[in-house]
């Protein structure tokens, strides 16, 4: 396991640090190996990590991935994505569909955490994307809400809480989480009283 690992870092290193190696990397996202395609994700997240600036030129790419039936390529091109929204955040906003369609994927909570995080992190940055993504955010905040991963979707929530929002949008999302900030209890309650806070 750890010779993989060490492996898989040394090949996100190659990729950050080779353009060649990189478009190598990026193309097998859409190659017709699964296992091929979910490596080449993996890689494209740990170069996001390290340097999300170097798959600007493919962020086209990594929305068409979104594209793949396996779980673990979306998510991983979910999440290189996100680290790419403060850079480049135009180059995000055709992912949107894709992650929506992550979002309520019923067979995989990490794919359907990193669309939250996603759509979060992206409708934080104006007040014109706010509105844009807020309608999937809430009707993800009521359909996760019972999952494992719902604790984890709520830190994206409590980021966004804090963005740029659209007026309209802090209202409906104050109203979404009041419940949870007066009956919830422990971290539910703490995250939720958060996003109140924030968007009061």
């Amino acid at each position: 396991m750890s010779s993989e690992s060490s492996e898989d870092k040394n090949l996100a290193q190659a990729a950050v640090a080779d353009p060649a190696v990189l478009a190598s990397v990026v193309e097998a996202l859409s190659g017709a190996s699964r296992r091929e395609r979910q490596q080449a994700a993996k890689t494209v997240a740990a170069v996001a990590k390290e340097n999300p600036a170097v798959l600007i030129d493919h962020s086209t790419a990594l929305v068409d991935a979104l594209e793949r039936p396996e779980a673990q390529t979306r998510w991983e091109c979910l999440d290189a994505l996100t680290q790419i929204i403060p850079l480049d955040s135009r180059a995000c906003d055709k992912a949107v569909p894709g992650a929506e369609a992550a979002l309520f994927d019923e067979d995989s909570g990490p794919l359907r955490l990193a669309a939250m995080r996603f759509l979060c992190y992206l409708g934080a940055t104006t007040e014109k994307r706010s509105e844009k993504v807020w309608p999937l955010i809430d009707e993800g905040i009521q359909c996760c809400h019972g999952d494992l991963e719902f604790q984890d979707m709520l830190l994206a929530v409590i980021d966004f809480s804090a963005g740029k929002l659209d007026p309209s949008v802090k209202e409906a999302l104050a109203e979404r989480m009041r419940f949870d900030a007066t009956n919830g209890k422990g971290m539910l309650k703490r995250r939720a009283s958060q996003i109140l806070e924030n968007v009061s």
